[in-house]
C-alpha cells in the first residue's frame, strides 16, 4: 500500500502539488492522468524520494519513504532516460540491476527471456551496442524491462508507452496486466493516453494543478467520464 498524507510541493513560491490524502492499495493498477504541468511526474518523484516535499509524507507499506531505505527493496521504477546508464550495453545494464537486487545471473536471464516479444530481437545480442546508440523506443523498452525484471511488489512508471510503436504498446499492456495478475503488484502508471490507461488500470485519478480532481474506479465506464472531463475542460479554456 502507498499512502499520501498532506503532501505539498512548491517551486518558486508556486504550489505544484497539494494532495491531502491518497491511498493506493496492493494489487491495484493506479492510473494517473492530466495535462502537461498537472503534477503527475512531481507526485511520482515524491513517491520515489527523488525530491523532498515541503510538507507531508508518502508511506510505502509501513515505511515513510523520506526516512527509510527499506521500501527500495521491493520497489522498481522507470521515469525517464536518466534511469539508464547509457555507456553500458543492455546486457551489462541488466547485470548491474540484477546485482543491485541480488538476483542470480541465471534467474535474470530466465526472466529476460520473457521479454523476447517485447524486445522483438532488437535489444539483446547486439554486439556491444551501447544503450545510447539504440532508438528512443528501444531505450524505453530497456528501462521498463529493467524495472520489471526485479519482479517488484511496487512498480512506478511515467509515460511508459511514449516512444513505443503500436505493436510494442499492445505487448506492453499485456505484460503489465499479466504481471499484475500473477504477482499482485501495486502499479502506479502515468500517461497522456486515455485509451492505454483505461485498458489496463483498475483505478484512475485525474490530477489538475497538483490536486486530485476525480478518483474513478474503472468499471468499464471510465473512458466516457475521462473524455467528458477533458472535453469540457478544453471548451472552457
Amino acid at each position: 500500500m502507498i499512502k499520501v498524507t498532506n503532501l505539498v510541493k512548491s517551486y518558486k513560491r508556486k504550489t505544484v502539488l497539494n494532495i491531502s490524502e491518497l491511498t493506493i492499495h496492493d494489487g491495484e493498477i493506479f492510473g494517473l492522468v492530466g495535462n502537461n504541468g498537472a503534477g503527475k511526474t512531481t507526485l511520482l518523484r515524491l513517491m520515489l524520494d527523488l525530491i523532498s516535499p515541503d510538507r507531508g509524507s508518502v508511506t510505502s507499506e509501513i515505511h515513510v519513504v523520506a526516512r527509510s531505505e527499506k521500501w527500495k527493496d521491493y520497489t522498481a521504477s522507470y521515469l525517464d532516460e536518466s534511469f539508464l546508464i547509457n555507456y553500458l550495453t543492455p546486457e551489462e545494464f541488466f547485470g548491474f540491476i540484477a546485482e543491485e537486487y541480488g538476483l542470480a545471473p541465471e534467474l535474470t536471464e530466465a526472466r529476460l527471456a520473457g521479454f523476447s516479444e517485447f524486445f522483438n530481437g532488437e535489444v539483446l545480442g547486439q554486439k556491444k551496442k551501447f544503450i545510447r546508440d539504440f532508438s528512443r523506443g528501444n531505450r524505453q523498452k530497456i528501462g521498463i524491462a529493467s524495472a520489471l525484471v526485479t519482479e517488484p511488489r511496487v512498480l512506478i512508471l511515467d509515460e511508459p508507452f511514449n516512444g513505443l510503436d503500436p505493436s510494442s504498446q499492445i505487448v506492453l499492456k499485456r505484460i503489465l496486466s499479466d504481471f499484475n495478475r500473477a504477482n499482485g503488484t501495486l502499479m502506479v502508471i502515468s500517461s497522456h493516453d486515455l485509451n492505454h490507461i483505461t485498458e489496463i488500470c483498475t483505478r484512475i485519478a485525474i490530477i489538475e494543478k497538483g490536486v486530485i480532481i476525480r478518483d474513478i474506479q474503472n468499471d468499464g465506464n471510465a473512458m466516457s467520464e475521462l473524455a467528458s472531463y477533458f472535453s469540457l475542460r478544453k471548451e472552457s479554456m
